[in-house]
């Protein structure tokens, strides 16, 4: 246990970082550091970036602790741990004037950092202390390497003054079954971090004012990233079938469900993202519930298949996990600019659902809701993720189910079936219906079912035709499900608004932007600004009961990881309105709620200055963020 010696006291709440080469065990490093502070009873949020290549260049982790639920990360860093150089190197200059350094001697030079004045430097020798576990355990030196990564976590848990059991517990849960016997050595590594952090003079202990502290009386949570919360819902919602081509930031979720075969899905490896799409659409035609996952450039490929399933009217659900364009663009990075793709993207036109989680946890319930919406009104729907919530962690609490029933919409009934039987004409699988406006859907091999489907327009039966009378019958029923899904899903679910009801400003957004802005709101408070929330969830057809909510704000700022402000313009589209302050974001990185809480007070004092947007030729005010590596 490290001695309490302390003058002052910042309790959970501080951001903590660790960096490396790739391949070095960095995300496990950081997901050993969050499973310890949430087994602490405090709220966690992770920011994993990473870069394209799999092994090497650098990459970090950084972890965000609190008391209190959040959704974001921070810019500034409270402890900086590594035991490399470039490490130190990029991210010193991060770490606050009280913050601390944990640092290897033998390979960093304080001289050559950028760091502030006050911040703590804590050198520990990793060698040395991995040559002490080999003696104490019998383990041979040269295969402890990796165990540097949990050196450096236990440093910076004495340091935040964690009681060590909660390290052994965290270890204990992580290393089970025939890996339980790791515990006992990465414990003697953690024993000596904890040694050496507690050697350190009375005086360095009492300038370092950030605290670790448990909270015992803390609900049940999980910690989870977007793409395990998206893969859970898809189980609850009864996919069975789902196919992907190995594309970065998607193949997480797929990876995730290819390990746990017990939940009774089969998940298959397509030789391209075309195979892909037009396998999931066999499986949905025959009355499984199918989905596929795929980022950016595989989701462009995936364009004829989704018209053909627009015009058979097939329940596929497609989860674009986007990424930064165009072309192959950043693999490993974070964008919002598939969004216009994904409304009007593909040859003519045909109706699709498009809908974005906003965060974690909505990742499960929107996977959930999509397969309802797409057997509902037989049609594609495409689910827009993203990079950043698809791989940062949070401690969420566990998924409120109490709610959720499957729907498999309209399916043929024993009576339809019949009259086709006795009609003998085949099933009118295609035939329109003014009172429901979808069609019966038979499932192949029903006694009375068979139908055709053909990538042409058809009749009732999906018989190919050219007949102008039929093509207009066929096209306006199709697109009259817009209006079918604006009428029967809940408002509540196309859209939220939160926050102040007499705001100064409301933020408009969509997608990952929204946890971020909903952290914003108390500091922006405390700033004299008083700000809500609007968050599109149904991106198309567009909610247009938000058209009041718009026009009745004092006052608009659009914020969104785009170039192009591509929220912005789909409301100019559907609503005819501007706006015209603007908070975009397009390195590749998220947005921080330091950023964004900038961001909003630079537009609400004036300090930004208007100019012309060559895309629109519309005046704009914009907050560029830049921010991170």
């Amino acid at each position: 246990m490290v001695r309490e010696r302390f003058k002052m006291k910042v309790v959970n709440d501080f951001s903590w970082m660790i960096g490396g080469p790739q391949g070095t065990g960095v995300d496990s490093s950081a997901n050993l550091f969050a499973q310890a502070c949430a087994t602490a009873g405090v709220w966690v949020f992770g920011k994993r970036e990473y870069h394209s290549n799999i092994k090497g260049k650098h990459s970090y982790f950084q972890v965000r602790v609190n008391n209190q639920p959040i959704h974001s990360h921070v810019d500034d860093v409270h402890v900086l741990a590594t035991f490399e150089d470039s490490t130190a190197k990029l991210h010193a200059h991060e770490v606050v004037k009280s913050g601390a350094l944990i640092y290897d001697p033998t390979k960093i030079m304080l001289d050559d950092l950028n760091l502030k004045s006050g911040v703590i430097t804590l050198p520990i020798d990793f060698n040395m202390v991995l040559r002490h576990v080999a003696e104490v355990t019998g383990e041979e030196y040269g295969k402890l390497a990796i165990m540097k990564n949990v050196i450096a976590v236990a440093a910076s848990m004495a340091l935040l003054r964690l009681d060590i059991s909660h390290m052994e517990e965290t270890l204990s849960r992580l290393f089970t079954g025939k890996k339980a016997k790791l515990v006992p050595t990465n414990m003697a590594a953690v024993k000596k971090a904890y040694e050496a952090v507690d050697a350190l003079p009375d005086e360095m202990h009492d300038q370092f004012p950030y605290h670790l502290e448990p909270n015992k009386n803390m609900p049940k949570r999980f910690l989870i990233n977007g793409a395990q919360a998206a893969a859970l819902g898809k189980l609850k919602a009864g996919c069975r079938y789902q196919t992907y081509y190995p594309i970065s930031p998607a193949t997480d979720e797929s990876n995730y469900l290819e390990s746990h075969p017990e939940y009774g899905i089969a998940v298959v490896q397509c030789e391209d993202e075309i195979a892909s799409i037009d396998m999931a659409l066999g499986a949905a035609t025959t009355g499984v519930r199918a989905s596929t996952a795929t980022s950016g450039p595989g989701f462009c490929l995936m364009a004829e298949g989704m018209g053909w399933g627009g015009m058979n009217e097939v329940p596929i659900v497609v989860f674009n996990y986007q990424r930064g364009g165009p072309s192959t663009g950043l693999p490993t990075r974070h964008e919002q600019g598939d969004l216009l793709f994904s409304v009007f993207g593909g040859h003519g036109e045909y109706p699709r659902l498009v809908i974005a989680p906003s965060t974690i946890d909505d990742h499960f319930h929107v996977a959930f809701e999509s397969f309802n919406y797409a057997d509902k009104f037989q049609t594609p729907v495409v689910v827009l993720n993203d990079k950043f919530l698809t791989h940062s962690i949070q401690t969420i609490p566990p998924f409120d189910e109490s709610n959720l029933v499957v729907d498999r919409g309209r399916l043929a009934t024993a009576a339809e079936l019949e009259a086709a039987i006795a009609e003998g004409k085949g099933f009118p699988r295609f035939r329109p219906d003014a009172k429901v406006g979808v069609s019966p859907r038979p499932y192949p091999g029903q006694e009375g079912g068979p139908y055709w489907m053909t990538g042409d327009e058809h009749d009732d039966y999906g018989h190919i035709t050219e007949n102008p009378e039929t093509r207009k019958k066929m096209h306006e029923k199709r697109m009259g499900k817009y209006k079918l899904m604006l009428e029967q899903i809940p408002e509540d679910r196309q859209f939220s608004l939160q926050g102040e009801k007499d705001a100064d400003v409301t933020l408009v957004c969509w997608g990952t932007t929204s946890g971020i802005l909903l952290d914003a709101l108390a500091p922006l408070k405390e700033k004299g600004i008083k700000a809500n929330i609007l968050t599109y969830r149904i991106l198309n057809p567009f909610p247009v009961a938000t058209e009041k909510i718009l026009k009745k704000a004092k006052k608009l700022i659009l914020v969104e990881s785009t170039l192009g402000a591509q929220l912005g313009a789909l409301i100019r589209m559907r609503a005819g309105l501007h706006i015209s302050s603007q908070i975009l974001k397009y390195t590749g990185r998220p947005m921080s709620l330091n950023e964004v809480v900038d961001g909003v007070v630079k537009i609400q004092k004036k300090e930004v200055a208007s100019e012309l947007d060559p895309m629109t030729g519309m005046s704009v005010e914009k907050v560029v963020l830049t921010y991170g590596l």
